[in-house]
């Protein structure tokens, strides 16, 4: 199992604009629609990797925890599914529905969103302010496959609770630890 870090895009960074495929709803969606009136948590998965499928539980109770009060969840994949087919567009789609995804599952078909978002890894997640500036990124917490510790969320819950109450957010933040993207070889 790979470990990649993440690549800690420079807090404050706007977040970049995209128009992507929502593999449940099959409609193409901006992050301007999709944005949170408090925040937005951009984060970069997939089906196979096994970082992601152990901390699916947790993203899809934090959306629908969070989403009520504000902060609105965008999941996001860029994998080559062409050497990567277990990552393709209907089955993100089967995957939302199975973990109950209360936010969109984006296909990132080109990889262009995952290079201007400097994304390393899967999971890899970015919190953006309600005027999208980056304000944390990196892991959910210190939960890894095998590593025994309890999925908590900790880390980006923290800072999701500090940005709804107009506390600072420490900028001690540790990267996020996953499968590298799978980049579409030219």
């Amino acid at each position: 199992m790979a470990r990649t870090p993440s690549n800690m895009l420079p807090l404050g960074t706007k977040a970049p604009d995209f128009e992507l495929l929502d593999t449940v709803s099959n409609k193409t969606l901006s992050l301007s629609k999709l944005q949170g009136k408090k925040g937005t948590v951009v984060m970069f998965i997939c089906n196979h990797c096994p970082f992601v499928i152990h901390v699916n539980p947790e993203i899809s109770r934090l959306g629908k925890e969070y989403q009520v009060k504000g902060i609105n969840f965008v999941a996001i994949s860029s994998n080559d599914v062409e050497n990567y087919p277990q990552d393709a567009p209907h089955l993100m789609k089967e995957k939302a529905k199975e973990m109950e995804y209360s936010f969109p599952y984006l296909y990132d078909e080109t990889q262009e969103v995952a290079k201007a978002y400097d994304a390393a890894c899967t999971p890899d997640f970015y919190l953006f302010d309600g005027d999208l500036k980056l304000v944390y990124r990196g892991q959910l917490d210190d939960s890894r496959p095998g590593n025994g510790l309890p999925l908590t969320g900790s880390d980006l819950k923290n800072a999701m609770d500090a940005l709804l109450n107009g506390n600072p957010i420490t900028s001690d933040q540790k990267p996020s630890i996953g499968c590298n993207i799978k980049w579409i070889e030219n």
